[in-house]
């Protein structure tokens, strides 16, 4: 669906795009996270045929976006993080001035508003004015607005900014909706949490390039893996240690009392694997747990702008030259 290779944007000496690439498959809904200045609004305009790069390709649904501009925007609908104007408008009037902007007049674009603001829970609010509604309803307006001329990408920018829990919620609710029925979606979002229970794929962006990027059970597995191992021992603390520092998937190993915290870069089925060598070895484990992850942990890893730095604590009387 969309196919992003090689983009690149600088402002002066900043590269704020600088060799991203970027691949979302048709239907899926995919979540856009990065730190302030990591580039995604300046991605999300060059997609949107609002900005033009410096170099790069990029293709949607089979369409050349940087060479057919105007064939682009039949293809994909935005939604910013922002309202807009013409706040003077009824509700109506608002989606029949967009519905003529793509060709749609009289009963034609009647319907096909109507049918949108019932799907977005505006139905009954077509004698409102704009700017007599709501932070949540504007961003359903501008939602339903994007859908008009029914496009084959969603692109949508920070759209929960602002809101309300429950009215977040409910916004979210929509999106799921549309994206169950076959809408390919860009969804930009610092709301971690939501993205992690929303969306089929997620990509990490920062610096201008791609740190990560898969489907969510994919991350889901990294994030559990960047979690260390809490190793509860009752005895034999110095052969645990002298396991651990030998094994080649251990990163780092700090020690409290009878806990070592392991980073440990195996799948679960290594992790087993290392907690028979342990019992096999002699020493008595009484606990063995990965620590909680989540999306923001790994988000917190990733996106660090300082280098990481292995640790190794040990109490005083420790003699394991570790």
């Amino acid at each position: 669906m969309l196919k992003i290779r090689n983009l690149r944007k600088l402002y002066g000496n900043y590269h704020a795009l600088d060799g991203l690439d970027m691949e979302i498959e048709e239907g899926a809904l995919y979540g856009f996270v990065g730190p302030n200045g990591a580039g995604k609004t300046t991605t999300i305009k060059i997609i949107s045929g609002l900005l033009m790069p410096d170099a790069g390709d990029v293709e949607i649904d089979g369409i050349d976006a940087l060479a057919q501009p105007y064939r682009l925007k039949e293809k994909i609908g935005y939604v910013p993080d922002y309202f807009g104007v013409y706040d003077n408008l009824k509700v109506s009037e608002y989606m029949e001035f967009f519905a003529s902007c793509y060709g749609m007049e009289g009963l034609t674009a009647r319907k096909r508003s109507q049918t949108l603001l019932e799907q977005v829970g505006l139905g009954d609010k077509l004698d409102f004015y704009v700017d007599g509604l709501s932070r949540g309803m504007k961003q359903r307006l501008s939602l339903a607005r994007a859908l008009l001329h029914e496009p084959v990408l969603l692109v949508m920018d920070e759209p929960a900014a602002g809101l309300d829990p429950r009215t977040r919620l409910e916004f979210r609710e929509t999106v799921r909706e549309l994206n169950q029925q076959g809408m390919t979606i860009l969804l930009s979002s610092h709301l971690l949490t939501d993205l992690t229970e929303l969306c089929t794929d997620v990509g990490i962006i920062d610096g201008g390039r791609m740190l990560l990027t898969g489907s969510v059970e994919e991350i889901i597995e990294k994030i559990h893996t960047s979690k260390p191992i809490v190793i509860t021992v009752c005895d034999n603390i110095q052969t645990a240690l002298s396991l651990l520092k030998e094994h080649p998937l251990v990163r780092s190993i700090s020690v409290k009392e009878q806990e070592i915290l392991v980073q440990f870069s195996g799948s679960g089925r290594q992790e087993s694997q290392l907690l028979t060598e342990l019992v096999q070895s002699g020493v008595h484990v009484r606990g063995f747990m990965r620590e909680p992850g989540s999306l923001e942990a790994v988000f917190m890893q990733l996106t660090r702008r300082e280098e990481e730095r292995v640790v190794l604590s040990y109490d005083a009387d420790d003699e394991s030259g570790l």
